[in-house]
């Protein structure tokens, strides 16, 4: 179900919320958004269509359909996870659908960068573990994820979560988003485009 969307923006440290669990391995970005979706102008639609085969072939039993799993945003997955194309358009999907975080056994390596360059921190975990989230989530289970301690926490129980330390970085930094780093440094910009002969500063650049 998508919810009011709201990017993520600078420093992210804590991520609460409840889980929605997606069973299976070599999950792909054309199941995650269809191709036919890749048309749009904007990302700002693409919540509604996230895995809109597998809803329908499902009949309204998709994990992403089920009334327990409303507003969730953190979402479990196991191995291989957004293999396929590279396109962005599938963690953009997943964002505004309301996806904040995801855990999971393993993630295809141009999908992950993707998700990071959007705000969304992907962490790994143990198979046994997964599948003690997965089971958890089927009644219900909210986490709180912190990025700082690499770790996912319960009422009953907590679990140890692995992110790159670079990664980790960006998210505590807020490095991973380059549209506030470069609005906050923008007095460097237009003080650095004054020194260059070959360019001339634009009247409305700070408008």
């Amino acid at each position: 179900m998508t919810v009011d969307f709201f990017a993520p923006k600078g420093k992210i440290r804590i991520i609460k919320g409840r889980c929605v669990s997606l069973i299976g391995d070599d999950i792909d970005t054309d199941r995650i958004i269809p191709a036919r979706f890749l048309k749009c102008v904007t990302f700002d639609a693409l919540g509604s269509a996230v895995f809109e085969d597998d809803r329908k072939d499902l009949k309204g039993n998709h994990p992403f359909d089920l009334t327990i799993n409303k507003n969730s945003s953190i979402l479990i997955v196991n191995s291989n996870f957004g293999c396929g194309s590279s396109r962005e358009h599938a963690p953009q999907a997943l964002l505004r659908w309301g996806i904040r975080a995801i855990i999971g056994e393993s993630f295809a390596e141009i999908f992950y960068s993707n998700c990071v360059a959007i705000g969304i921190p992907c962490f790994t975990i143990d198979k046994i573990s997964i599948n003690k989230i997965q089971e958890k989530s089927k009644t219900g289970l909210f986490l709180k994820i912190d990025i700082s301690e690499a770790s996912a926490s319960a009422v009953d129980c907590k679990f140890k979560l692995e992110i790159k330390s670079s990664s980790r970085n960006m998210f505590l930094s807020g490095e991973w988003d380059a549209t506030s780093t470069l609005l906050k440094n923008k007095g460097l910009i237009e003080e650095k485009i004054k020194q260059l002969p070959y360019v001339k500063l634009n009247d409305d650049f700070s408008a």
